[in-house]
């Protein structure tokens, strides 16, 4: 019997000429990371269970690849940021901090195989990660790192969604809603894949009563980021939570500072439905959009959480974290190239 040669599903291989152009791209994306100071790093693709899952479980649990070896509960990393903040509690008293790290390697995720999707793919990850307090000034230096990579990349039109975790919590707990907070952010997350008619109606089925317009109204707000502010803060005169006001002010100072560090305005967006699903994210994040293939989702990620190492070590350290999906990246690549040859 002959014996099946294929990949599994959801695992990429690439012949010989399409690995040069794989290698080039990662080529810059590193080239980046050095000259934005990050440093690299390697952590173990095995894991165990346990630290991976102390702080992102959910859907993530459902996606890991998990195993058992003797008595060991083992994983396959779904993500470079956990095994970060692993390796940042295990070495701690031999790094300086603020800590900027890059690396670049293989993850796996158990999702459904789809167009530009894969469940053995490689990410591009730099992080910077403080001892007590990180400056707000880190957070829009690495969404600035994946302006510039995308800048030099030249594979079209891009746009960084920006938005930040307080405005979306505080919104829920303004609204007096926090019992109902992971089933809401969970349906802003997806607001983009259904109608804005069936959005309203399974919030309706929230029984939010009239404080469902109020969040279908939310995510609506659009337009420059002066505009994205203002409404914000018109809206902050309604809800009145602290937490809804500090989001506004991070959202703000992050939007300013991008235009300080020369990334220009009309390449991100402050975007209220961007709320990113894993559950360790506290304050600003980001998706980044290829205008020519919006299809396929997100490209990279990232943004702050407050003290993802708290389950490792006893110390408090706050970080912001940028992802490039480099496997997905690539396949736009040859979209891309693709169609720019068939015109």
């Amino acid at each position: 019997m002959k014996i099946n040669t294929k990949p599994l599903p959801g695992m990429m291989e690439l012949l010989p000429e399409e690995q040069l152009e794989f290698n080039r791209i990662m080529a810059i994306i590193q080239k980046n990371y050095e000259k934005f100071g990050f440093t690299p790093i390697d952590t173990p693709v095995i894991e165990r269970t346990e630290t991976l899952l102390a702080k992102a479980g959910g859907e993530t649990e459902k996606q890991i690849y998990r195993f058992s070896k003797g008595d060991n509960d083992l994983s396959l990393r779904f993500d470079l940021t956990v095994p970060t903040a692993r390796f940042v509690a295990e070495n701690f008293g031999q790094l300086q901090f603020p800590f900027k790290r890059s690396q670049i390697g293989k993850v796996y995720r158990g999702e459904r195989a789809q167009r530009g999707r894969f469940r053995e793919f490689y990410q591009c990850d730099i992080d910077v990660i403080g001892r007590d307090k990180l400056s707000i000034s880190y957070d829009a230096e690495v969404i600035a790192v994946i302006y510039n990579i995308f800048r030099e990349l030249n594979f079209g039109n891009f746009t960084l969604r920006i938005n930040n975790r307080n405005i979306t919590s505080g919104l829920i707990e303004g609204l007096g809603l926090t019992e109902k907070s992971a089933k809401i952010m969970a349906l802003i997350d997806r607001a983009e894949k259904i109608s804005a008619e069936e959005f309203l109606e399974q919030l309706t089925d929230l029984n939010l009563g009239e404080k469902s317009q109020i969040i279908s109204d939310f995510i609506k707000i659009s337009g420059s980021a002066e505009n994205v502010i203002c409404e914000l803060k018109n809206l902050s005169q309604k809800i009145k939570n602290q937490q809804f006001e500090k989001g506004i002010e991070e959202l703000y100072e992050v939007s300013e500072l991008l235009k300080m560090m020369g990334v220009e305005e009309k390449y991100f967006k402050l975007d209220m439905l961007i709320v990113r699903g894993l559950d360790y994210y506290t304050g600003t994040v980001f998706e980044t959009n290829l205008n020519n293939f919006k299809e396929i989702g997100s490209v990279s990620s990232g943004g702050r959480y407050d003290n993802l190492s708290e389950y490792y070590s006893k110390e408090e350290l706050p970080g912001v974290g940028a992802s490039i999906g480099l496997t997905r990246l690539f396949w736009c690549c040859l979209l891309y190239t693709s169609d720019a040859a068939d015109e």
